[in-house]
C-alpha cells in the first residue's frame, strides 16, 4: 500500500525550511515559483510591492530543478523565491531609484546594468529564484514610505492604514504579505529597520563593511550604506546573511570584515536560551534626548518584562552623562536625522554609474545632473535638499571625481564608537535593546514620519542592529525591538532576537485583500 504525497503549496508564511520540506515531498521549484508569481499577480496591484518582475524567474526555477534532478548541489537557498530592492543592480533589469526620470515606463531614461551587483550575484549563486525588484521612494530619500515612486505608493501589508516604512518599502511589503520568502533591503538612514519594524518583520542592519554595497544606487556608499535581509523569522534572516556576508573584490571596504564572521555561519549559532544572564542597556536621554511617547513606553515596558522573563538583565539609560546624545547634528529634513556621511554622494554616485557598463544611458554624475535637471534633487525643493547644508557637499557637487571631505562624519563616527565601547565596558553590557520607534507608527495621510530611536547613531557609527517583531501597541500599531551591539556582533544579536522570537511568537500573519 502506498501513501499519497501532497504537492499542494501554501505560500503564506512559508520559511526556508518549509521550502525544503515542499521539495522533499515532490514540489518543484518551477511550481513553487509559479505559485508565488500567481500570488503577486493577485495582490501586487493593490500593495505595489514588486515594480519590475524578473522575466526569467521560471526559467531559473527550472534550472534549479534540473540541477537537483542531476544530483548537483544548487546552493543553500536553492529554489527559494526572493525579491530584491529596486536600487540593487540586476543585469538586464532597470534600477530606477523610484524616480520617473530614471524609468522608461514613466517617460524617463532606464539605467540598465550590464552585471549583477555582488549581493544579487551571491543570491543567485546560492540558488535563490529572484521574482523581481521592489518599490522605493525617489532616490530612497524617505524612511517612512514610497508615496512618490513612479510606480505608485506601497501599502503596509501588516496594517494598510499605516505607513509601510522606507525606503525598502516594497521589499518589506512583499515579505510581510508572503509575495516572497525573503527580501533584500538596504539602509543609509533606517531603510532596513524602519520597514521591518513597521511590518512585523525581522531585519538585519549589518556592520558597515560586512556585506558589499557595490552595484547598489548610493546615498552614502563610502560611509554608511549597508545591504541586509528582511525575513519573517530570525532563522531565515540569518541564513540569508550567511549568503550575503564576506569580502568582495568589487568592494574593498569588505576587507574590514575578514575574520569577523562565525566559522559555522550565523544560522548555526542561534540559541533559544541565549538571553539568560545577558546584560542590555535600555533607551533613555543619555542615548537620545527625544522621549518615548506614552503608548510606546507602555509597550516597551511590556517587552522589558518579556526579556526579564527570559533571564536578561536590563540596565536603565547606561549612556547618561556620557555625552553620547550630544554628538548628533540633526539636519532640516526630519526630527532626529543626521545626514552626515552623505557629503560624498556625488562622488559615490559617479562611481556607481560608471559600474553600470559602457552601454548605460547615464555613465557619470555630470550626465546624471543633466538628465534630472528638471527636478534637481539637491535644490531647495528636491528630495535631498538637506544635503546642501553638509560641509563638503557643495565641493563634492562641483567636483564629483575628487575624494570628498568627510572630516565631520569621521569625527562623529569616532566619538560614537568610543563612547559606545566605553559604556558597554563600564556596565558590562552585551548590547542594547531599544524600541525601534519612539512614537507609534504613523497613519497613512497624516503627514507624520516614522520617529525612530537609533537610525543616525548606528548608521554613522557603522554598528549592527537586528529588528524583531514585538507585538502591537495599545492602538494596534506594529511594534518592534531593536538589538544593537558592537561591530561584527551580528551572530550574538541574531541569537538574542531568536530567543525572544521563540519565547513570544508575536508576529501576526496579515490577511491581504486584492
Amino acid at each position: 500500500m502506498t501513501t499519497a504525497v501532497s504537492t499542494a503549496i501554501d505560500t503564506v508564511e512559508m520559511t526556508v525550511a518549509d521550502v525544503a520540506a515542499a521539495f522533499a515531498r515532490g514540489v518543484t521549484a518551477e511550481a513553487l515559483t509559479q505559485t508565488f508569481l500567481d500570488r503577486i499577480a493577485r495582490y501586487n496591484p493593490r500593495y505595489v510591492a514588486v515594480i519590475t518582475p524578473n522575466p526569467d524567474a521560471l526559467r531559473e526555477a527550472r534550472e534549479i530543478d534540473r540541477r537537483r534532478t542531476a544530483g548537483e548541489a544548487p546552493g543553500p537557498l536553492a529554489g527559494v523565491p526572493v525579491v530584491v530592492k529596486d536600487t540593487m543592480d540586476m543585469a538586464g533589469l532597470p534600477s530606477t531609484g523610484g524616480w520617473r526620470l530614471l524609468s522608461a515606463r514613466a517617460g524617463g531614461v532606464d539605467l540598465i546594468p550590464a552585471t549583477d551587483s555582488p549581493v544579487v550575484a551571491r543570491m543567485r549563486a546560492a540558488g535563490a529564484v529572484i521574482l523581481g525588484k521592489t518599490n522605493v521612494p525617489v532616490l530612497s530619500a524617505s524612511g517612512s514610505h514610497a508615496d512618490d515612486s513612479w510606480a505608485g505608493a506601497t501599502l503596509n501589508a501588516a496594517d494598510p492604514g499605516r505607513v509601510p516604512g522606507g525606503s525598502s518599502a516594497g521589499t518589506a511589503t512583499a515579505v510581510a504579505g508572503s509575495l516572497a520568502v525573503l527580501g533584500l533591503a538596504e539602509e543609509t538612514g533606517g531603510s532596513i529597520q524602519n520597514p521591518a519594524a513597521a511590518q512585523d518583520l525581522v531585519g538585519i542592519k549589518p556592520s558597515f563593511g560586512l556585506v558589499p554595497n557595490a552595484g547598489v544606487m548610493p546615498l552614502a556608499g563610502s560611509t554608511r550604506d549597508v545591504v541586509g535581509p528582511i525575513a519573517r523569522c530570525v532563522r531565515d534572516a540569518a541564513l540569508t546573511l550567511d549568503v550575503l556576508a564576506g569580502f568582495s573584490p568589487e568592494d574593498p571596504k569588505t576587507a574590514a570584515g575578514i575574520g569577523h564572521r562565525p566559522p559555522a555561519g550565523y544560522a548555526a549559532g542561534l540559541d533559544p536560551g541565549s538571553l539568560r544572564g545577558r546584560r542590555f542597556g535600555l533607551y533613555g536621554p543619555g542615548w537620545r534626548s527625544q522621549p518615548l511617547s506614552a503608548e510606546v513606553a507602555a509597550t516597551y515596558r511590556r517587552a522589558i518584562g518579556e526579556l526579564e522573563a527570559r533571564g536578561a538583565v536590563l540596565v536603565e539609560d547606561p549612556f547618561a552623562g556620557t555625552g553620547f546624545a550630544d554628538i548628533a547634528r540633526p539636519g532640516p529634513a526630519a526630527d532626529g536625522y543626521d545626514p552626515r556621511g552623505s557629503e560624498g554622494l556625488p562622488h559615490d554616485l559617479d562611481q556607481y554609474l560608471k559600474r553600470l557598463g559602457p552601454q548605460a544611458a547615464i555613465r557619470s554624475f555630470d550626465a546624471f545632473k543633466a538628465a534630472v535637471a528638471a527636478e534637481d534633487p539637491f535644490g531647495p525643493d528636491g528630495v535631498l535638499f538637506d544635503l546642501a547644508d553638509l560641509p563638503g557637499f557643495r565641493a563634492s557637487l562641483a567636483d564629483p571625481l575628487a575624494p570628498p571631505d568627510l572630516s565631520g562624519f569621521l569625527a562623529a563616527k569616532e566619538a560614537y564608537l568610543a563612547i559606545f565601547a566605553e559604556t558597554l565596558a563600564r556596565h558590562r553590557l552585551d548590547g542594547l535593546v531599544l524600541p525601534q520607534m519612539r512614537e507609534v507608527l504613523p497613519l497613512v495621510g497624516s503627514g507624520a514620519r516614522i520617529q525612530e530611536t537609533a537610525v543616525s547613531e548606528i548608521n554613522i557609527a557603522g554598528l549592527p542592529g537586528v529588528t524583531v517583531p514585538a507585538g502591537r501597541t495599545a492602538s494596534g500599531a506594529p511594534f518592534g525591538l531593536l538589538f544593537i551591539g558592537p561591530m561584527w556582533s551580528e551572530a550574538a544579536l541574531l541569537s538574542f532576537a531568536f530567543d525572544y522570537e521563540r519565547a513570544t511568537r508575536l508576529r501576526r500573519p496579515p490577511a491581504l485583500t486584492p
